[in-house]
Protein backbone atom coordinates (compact mmCIF):
# COMPACT_ATOMS: atom_id res chain seq x y z
CA UNK A 1 0.00 0.00 0.00
CA UNK A 2 1.41 3.13 -1.07
CA UNK A 3 1.72 5.78 2.01
CA UNK A 4 2.74 9.12 2.70
CA UNK A 5 3.12 9.95 6.26
CA UNK A 6 3.66 13.57 7.92
CA UNK A 7 5.14 14.46 11.43
CA UNK A 8 6.54 17.12 12.81
CA UNK A 9 4.20 19.44 13.43
CA UNK A 10 2.94 21.38 16.52
CA UNK A 11 2.56 24.15 18.82
CA UNK A 12 5.57 27.14 18.30
CA UNK A 13 5.47 30.38 18.97
CA UNK A 14 5.89 33.24 16.07
CA UNK A 15 9.36 33.51 15.56
CA UNK A 16 9.93 30.10 16.16
CA UNK A 17 10.93 26.77 13.89
CA UNK A 18 9.30 23.52 13.41
CA UNK A 19 10.74 20.68 10.57
CA UNK A 20 7.92 18.60 9.16
CA UNK A 21 9.23 15.13 7.24
CA UNK A 22 7.24 13.61 4.83
CA UNK A 23 8.01 9.47 4.82
CA UNK A 24 6.82 7.11 2.17
CA UNK A 25 6.05 3.57 2.74
CA UNK A 26 5.48 0.54 0.13
CA UNK A 27 7.28 2.45 -2.78
CA UNK A 28 10.55 4.59 -2.95
CA UNK A 29 10.74 8.82 -3.02
CA UNK A 30 13.28 8.75 -6.03
CA UNK A 31 11.18 9.23 -9.03
CA UNK A 32 8.77 11.42 -7.42
CA UNK A 33 8.36 15.19 -6.98
CA UNK A 34 7.42 16.22 -3.54
CA UNK A 35 5.03 18.95 -2.69
CA UNK A 36 4.47 20.65 0.76
CA UNK A 37 1.05 22.15 0.56
CA UNK A 38 -0.83 23.79 3.27
CA UNK A 39 -4.78 24.48 3.84
CA UNK A 40 -5.81 26.91 6.87
CA UNK A 41 -9.53 27.20 8.09
CA UNK A 42 -11.70 28.99 5.44
CA UNK A 43 -9.01 29.00 2.72
CA UNK A 44 -8.13 27.25 -0.29
CA UNK A 45 -5.01 24.80 -0.51
CA UNK A 46 -2.07 26.46 -1.57
CA UNK A 47 1.44 25.04 -2.80
CA UNK A 48 4.39 26.16 0.07
CA UNK A 49 6.99 24.30 -1.44
CA UNK A 50 7.87 21.78 -3.73
CA UNK A 51 10.84 19.77 -4.82
CA UNK A 52 11.88 17.47 -8.16
CA UNK A 53 12.62 14.05 -8.48
CA UNK A 54 16.71 14.83 -8.98
CA UNK A 55 16.10 17.83 -6.17
CA UNK A 56 17.70 19.85 -8.81
CA UNK A 57 14.47 22.05 -9.05
CA UNK A 58 12.25 23.72 -6.27
CA UNK A 59 9.73 26.31 -5.61
CA UNK A 60 8.50 28.28 -3.04
CA UNK A 61 5.63 30.68 -2.37
CA UNK A 62 6.24 34.18 -2.18
CA UNK A 63 4.96 34.40 1.48
CA UNK A 64 7.71 31.58 2.58
CA UNK A 65 10.75 32.57 0.16
CA UNK A 66 13.52 33.10 2.66
CA UNK A 67 12.32 31.10 5.91
CA UNK A 68 11.29 27.46 4.74
CA UNK A 69 13.32 24.99 2.44
CA UNK A 70 12.92 21.82 1.19
CA UNK A 71 15.09 19.04 1.36
CA UNK A 72 15.24 15.11 0.83
CA UNK A 73 17.07 12.13 1.87
CA UNK A 74 16.13 9.48 -0.76
CA UNK A 75 18.33 7.02 1.58
CA UNK A 76 15.52 7.57 4.03
CA UNK A 77 12.62 7.98 1.77
CA UNK A 78 11.70 11.11 3.61
CA UNK A 79 11.41 14.90 2.39
CA UNK A 80 11.70 17.56 5.03
CA UNK A 81 10.39 20.88 5.08
CA UNK A 82 12.35 23.21 7.52
CA UNK A 83 10.00 26.23 8.48
CA UNK A 84 12.25 29.34 10.33
CA UNK A 85 10.90 32.09 11.64
CA UNK A 86 7.23 31.29 11.74
CA UNK A 87 4.13 33.80 11.73
CA UNK A 88 0.59 33.20 12.67
CA UNK A 89 -0.42 33.44 9.30
CA UNK A 90 1.73 29.96 8.51
CA UNK A 91 -1.31 28.25 11.04
CA UNK A 92 -2.60 25.36 8.60
CA UNK A 93 -2.85 21.57 8.20
CA UNK A 94 0.14 20.88 6.15
CA UNK A 95 0.39 18.38 3.53
CA UNK A 96 2.90 16.26 2.03
CA UNK A 97 2.39 15.10 -2.12
CA UNK A 98 4.04 12.96 -4.42
CA UNK A 99 3.87 12.65 -8.21
CA UNK A 100 5.41 11.12 -11.48
CA UNK A 101 3.69 13.31 -13.82
CA UNK A 102 5.73 15.81 -15.86
CA UNK A 103 7.26 18.51 -13.17
CA UNK A 104 5.54 22.03 -13.56
CA UNK A 105 6.84 23.06 -9.86
CA UNK A 106 3.58 22.85 -7.15
CA UNK A 107 1.48 22.94 -10.23
CA UNK A 108 2.59 19.32 -11.17
CA UNK A 109 -0.18 16.97 -10.95
CA UNK A 110 0.31 15.10 -7.61
CA UNK A 111 -0.94 11.35 -7.10
CA UNK A 112 -0.42 10.56 -3.48
CA UNK A 113 -1.63 12.41 -0.39
CA UNK A 114 -0.77 12.27 3.18
CA UNK A 115 -3.18 12.84 6.39
CA UNK A 116 -1.51 16.12 7.07
CA UNK A 117 -0.06 17.41 10.16
CA UNK A 118 -1.30 20.20 12.21
CA UNK A 119 0.98 23.56 12.32
CA UNK A 120 -0.38 26.29 14.67
CA UNK A 121 1.96 29.14 15.28
CA UNK A 122 0.84 31.49 18.80
CA UNK A 123 1.54 33.70 21.27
Amino acid sequence: QLQLVESGGGLVQPGGSLRLSCAASGFTLDYYAIGWFRQAPGKEREGVSCISSSGGSTYYADAVKGRFTISRDNAKNTVYLQMNSLKPEDTAVYYCAASRQRWRLCATSFDYWGQGTQVTVSS
